[in-house]
């Protein structure tokens, strides 16, 4: 008879999680467990069914990562199929108008709380299941440049109930600076998680991290607030980080403020300091690909 692993929800354990995970990197699970394992939703009816003859996908593991959200598949009949387009022009004139700035506290039900904001936020379930966790602690603003994408993160948001979380169809580079001077409470966090790496070089002046968007960062930034950068491409990762090291007058590598923090030896954190990992990260761990994460903390001015 099958033997069967059901993980709940939020009560998966992280060990489990990345005990399936290194299972999972080589891409099927040993040749003597021949059971099919069950992951199991809280509170949903469907679960992310992985046989052990067949070869496991990195969206199973996405699946498993963001269970506990139990998104739906209303999505689909409600807004219509949401084709991704991965690259778009950050440039062109059709991204150059700021996005409009929302009523606050139409969009927070607490809005002086700290806020996290998200560059780049993609389908949204990182920032869903930070909020999830801390729904009266915190506040959370993606910031995404395919509109199809926000438009399905806000379904999902209303289909959460969460009211501490709020995605905007906007280009970073000409909406950050706009939109967060006019939060009412501290930007305590900045997080720009595997960037589109814009490879060719001619389109390199389209990636995301330039000179005018770190500045408007450092300047919105509360004291001992964080920025946290990370992606799969060195180069993105190299170019991200000389960006934010060059501001060392006012931001530290955490390392730097807190010893235990462990980095290896060229400076990148060994641990993702999350608690949960984006899409992206999960595909590239899966494919085998090492993830490069810099974490840096804003200098607090003592009196």
């Amino acid at each position: 008879m099958a033997s069967s692993i059901c993980l709940h929800g939020f009560g998966v354990p992280r060990a489990a999680k990345e005990a399936l995970s290194s299972l999972i990197l080589h891409h099927k699970f040993i040749s003597s467990i021949q059971s099919n394992y069950c992951f199991t939703r809280a509170f949903a009816s469907s679960s992310v069914s992985i046989t052990a003859d067949k070869e496991l996908r990195s969206p199973d593991l996405v699946a498993l990562e963001y269970a506990g959200l139990n998104l739906t598949d209303k999505i689909s009949q409600e807004l219509g199929h949401v084709r991704i387009r991965q690259h778009v022009n950050p440039l062109s004139s059709s991204f150059s108008v700021p996005a409009p700035v929302p009523d606050w506290s139409e969009v927070f039900r607490d809005p002086t709380l700290p806020l996290m904001v998200d560059i780049g936020s993609g389908s949204g379930r990182f920032l869903m299941w930070l909020a999830k966790q801390n729904p009266d602690s915190q506040n959370y603003l993606g910031l995404e440049i395919r509109a199809k994408l926000v438009k399905r993160a806000e379904f999902w948001v209303k289909e959460l109930a969460l009211s501490n979380i709020h995605f905007i169809f906007a280009n970073a580079t000409v909406s950050f600076k706009q939109l967060v001077s006019t939060y009412p409470g501290p930007l305590m966090l900045v997080s720009i998680l595997c960037p589109d790496p814009h490879f060719k070089k001619r389109h390199h002046k389209r990636r995301v991290v330039q000179e005018p968007l770190v500045d408007s960062i450092l300047t919105s930034l509360m004291p001992g607030g964080k920025v946290f950068i990370q992606s799969d491409v060195l180069e993105v990762a190299v170019d991200m980080r000389k960006q934010f090291d060059s501001e060392c007058g006012a931001l530290q590598h955490i390392d730097m403020v807190d010893p235990s923090v462990l980095c290896d030896d060229e400076g990148w954190l060994l641990n993702n300091p999350m608690g949960i990992r984006t899409e992206r990260e999960i595909h590239a761990e899966f494919e085998g690909a090492k993830v490069y994460r810099r974490l840096y903390q804003k200098s607090i001015v003592l009196n």
